[in-house]
């Protein structure tokens, strides 16, 4: 299945374990990201957007890697970027009890293999940045998917493929 963000209600039709295709623009935002966001605010508009868990190189103004992070480490501080209205995750490993509640009728969470930061930046255009002082790894980098190969790990209705 092809989608396109910003992403609406047709991702609760989505079921763990479907493959899509993702286009679109996607946010990176790792731990440090997730806090400066809930201090000073979001540089983009949340609703419907998609995180993805990500400290990717840049080199050049391009992409050169940008595999995912483990997705556990964003566990506590999820629930607020679900709450302003982002409907998409993207990273490896799955994540906590608690999201995937949270993710429960609004959104869901893709994972991308880890290993794979190659691939992943071959999908990618970089269109801006956002908290530039965070660094490299920590900033919110703005990325132009096309047709990103990503897995449902956790869907909208609760089922988790990290618990099977």
């Amino acid at each position: 299945m092809k989608l396109t963000t910003p992403l609406g209600e047709e991702v609760l039709d989505l079921t763990a374990g479907d493959r899509v295709l993702l286009s679109g623009t996607v946010y990176t935002a790792r731990d440090e990201a997730h806090l400066k966001i809930q201090e000073a605010g979001f540089p983009f508009n949340p609703e419907g957007a998609v995180l993805y868990h990500c400290g990717p190189v840049i080199q050049d103004n391009a992409v050169v890697a940008a595999g995912p992070t483990t997705s556990a480490r964003m566990n506590r501080l999820t629930k607020p970027m679900l709450d302003a209205g982002i409907r998409g995750l993207i990273g490896k490993g799955g994540m906590s009890d608690e999201v995937v509640e949270a993710l429960r009728g609004r959104g869901v969470y893709f994972a991308f293999t880890g290993g794979c930061a190659a691939l992943a930046a071959s999908c990618m255009r970089l269109k801006g940045v956002h908290y530039a002082e965070l660094g490299m790894a920590e900033a919110v980098w703005e990325i132009e998917l096309t047709d990103m190969p990503l897995v449902v790990g956790i869907d909208a209705k609760g089922n988790n493929l990290f618990n099977r």
